[in-house]
């Protein structure tokens, strides 16, 4: 690529950030406390929840990885997308109603589920930050490969680029930026990720030409030939757990305005991100047509974007797949500030920070949680390979903790932190042990099913529950108050403001 070509490109990227900085500047001053910075206000209205959501979930894995994915395996990059889908419809039917407790953090959530245990608040806390960090790096790592291979960066510069890309507005306009933005962003998106899979498409001759050029068991029902029926299964579950326990998801629903909103926007989430989930494993199957021998998979969208489109078309390729990393990275770095702020930062000093220094002590979480995921970001070499290792290590035995939590009266706090450990130690028994992993493609399904095993049992092993849902309620609001956010204390009651998913506890339900 000349290096006319890539300046232009990188004119592009400097307007598009150049623009999402003037919004983050005009919402700044909305930020009149921790509040408004970390969540918005907590008065999101379906569009803008519907778009940041659908934003997030077609992020750098959904996109970029699922194109590279379908490169390799075919049909199989849908995978992504169908257990997107899914994910959002259960985290929908499971637990939009959280939203009128006034939750800030899963963290917090988790908590209230085993009678305000300070245990499980900490360690959560821990986990869901590594989780976040996680996910930032690798929308840092997916954004610095394309960029890099567009422009002609080092990788370690492409990397910088991209955190202090998203990380600028982020940090001047708090989440409010993040969610209009990601609006913007999700329509790019949408439109260029359609462009790219039409015009491939009938560059490559149409699905007879991708059936002439790819593999025949890559164009098998899901590509279940390419990869097995078991590791397919486990990558749609895999995504599937990512949403209902990656901390960006809940953040959501804690700021939405009330739980009708949520279900109402998330119901539209699950059917759009479906119909997008063919988009790039079309656009993959046709690079691997046109171009058969790339090193590495991950190169196909920025490869099909520069070689097969006239230069105006690839800057707007660019900005569509730059889209993808942002409006997810963007939530993530969030989601971490919350959970460092509300959460580790009382875990560690035993104090929550004071209410009036919220903002600039958020701003400044922002840029440490930024530099800290640039580390994470060299831990894989592939993004999919990165994401279903962080989050069947970190997330199922969080998700399964949840659910026993929520679901089973007879759950201890012991338990639930049985459930996490055991199900990450699982999972890095799988991934140790090459013939595991042959089998189950990735560990997601055993590490659930020795989580679920472990919580279980170590529950039934130690005492009943001492604390009613209500009295963890009021405990937790108590402590929320010192941030001058989230729900009034009314009593230990919840939030009457959404009638709607009420969540029932059983009058015996306590916790130790």
């Amino acid at each position: 690529m000349n290096d006319t070509t890539s300046l232009i490109y990188l004119l592009v990227l400097a307007g598009t950030v150049v623009l999402m900085l003037g919004i983050g500047v005009w919402v700044a001053r909305r930020n009149r406390s921790g509040e408004d910075f970390l969540l918005a206000g907590r008065s999101l209205t379906t569009p803008l929840l519907l778009g940041t959501t659908l934003a997030t979930l077609v992020g750098t894995g959904s996109s970029l990885g699922a194109v590279g994915f379908a490169y390799e395996n075919g049909w199989a990059g849908a995978l992504y997308g169908v257990g997107g889908a899914v994910g959002v419809l259960l985290l929908l039917w499971l637990f939009s109603g959280v939203r009128k407790h006034g939750f800030m953090t899963f963290s917090e959530e988790m908590s209230y589920y085993y009678g305000a245990s300070r245990a499980v608040k900490g360690v959560v806390s821990i986990v869901m930050l590594l989780a976040s960090v996680g996910w930032l790096g690798a929308h840092i790592m997916g954004g610095a490969l394309y960029l890099s291979y567009l422009t002609g960066l080092d990788p370690t510069t492409a990397k910088i680029v991209i955190a202090v890309s998203f990380g600028l507005y982020t940090v001047v306009g708090g989440y409010l930026a993040v969610v209009i933005t990601d609006a913007i962003q999700g329509t790019i998106l949408f439109i260029g990720f359609t462009v790219l899979a039409v015009l491939a498409l009938v560059r490559v001759g149409g699905f007879e030409g991708i059936g002439e050029n790819v593999p025949e068991e890559a164009t098998s029902m899901l590509g279940v030939d390419a990869i097995g029926l078991l590791p397919g299964i486990s990558l749609a579950l895999v995504v599937a757990v990512g949403v209902l326990a990656t901390p960006s998801y809940r953040q959501r629903i804690y700021s939405a305005s009330d739980v009708r909103t949520v279900r109402k926007s998330f119901a539209w989430v699950a059917g759009l991100f479906a119909a997008f989930a063919m988009l790039p494993a079309v656009a993959g199957m046709a690079a691997r047509g046109l171009e058969p021998g790339l090193d590495n998979p991950d190169m196909a969208f920025p490869y099909l974007a520069t070689t097969l489109f006239p230069l105006w078309l690839g800057a707007f390729l660019l900005i569509a797949g730059l889209s993808a990393t942002m409006s997810s990275g963007d939530s993530d770095a969030i989601a971490g500030v919350t959970i460092l702020l509300r959460d580790v930062a009382h875990l560690v000093t035993g104090r929550l920070p004071k209410a009036e220094k919220m903002v600039s002590y958020s701003r400044i979480a922002l840029v440490a949680v930024l530099g800290l995921a640039l580390v994470f970001s060299l831990m894989a070499t592939t993004i999919i390979a990165y994401i279903e290792l962080m989050i069947s290590t970190i997330l199922t035995g969080l998700l399964v903790a949840s659910l026993l939590g929520k679901f089973w009266p007879r759950a201890t706090w012991q338990g639930g932190l049985a459930a996490l450990i055991g199900g990450s130690a699982m999972a890095l028994a799988v991934h140790n042990v090459s013939a595991w992993t042959d089998f189950w493609g990735n560990p997601v399904i055993p590490s659930m099913l020795t989580a679920l095993v472990a919580g279980v049992v170590v529950s039934l092993a130690t005492p009943r529950r001492s604390v009613s849902h209500e009295e963890a309620l009021r405990l937790l609001a108590e402590e929320r108050a010192e941030l001058d956010v989230g729900t009034r204390v009314r009593n230990g009651s919840p939030d009457p403001d959404a009638a709607t998913g009420e969540e029932r506890s059983a009058p015996d339900d306590r916790v130790n």
